[in-house]
């Protein structure tokens, strides 16, 4: 996350895909995640840009905690990431 963001600062475009497990990086709580306490302010810094999160369909926790600070979603079927792939002239996959 942080990484897209300072990619998005340069004012290249870019997607942000969450697949699987990466959902969580949108949970309310992140502490306990490898350098949680810095991903709310990725998160909100990439929400003051607009940036949309595109994840993975049936993969986002149905509980309240998640995504509580409303970042935009979309979700995303693995055909859609196949074609975003596609159409990428450059990716990072973590």
């Amino acid at each position: 996350m942080r990484i897209a963001l300072g990619i998005v600062a340069g004012e290249t475009p870019l997607d942000i895909v969450l697949t699987g497990p990466a959902v969580h990086l949108l949970d309310e709580d992140t502490d306990d995640l490898v350098d949680g306490d810095d991903i709310a302010k990725f998160r909100a810094a990439l929400k003051k840009l607009a940036i949309p999160f595109h994840v993975e369909e049936g993969a986002a926790p149905t509980g309240a905690s998640w995504n509580a600070d409303g970042h935009p979603v979309s979700p995303i079927t693995a055909d859609g990431i196949a074609a975003l792939v596609a159409r990428a002239r450059r990716y990072l996959v973590f």
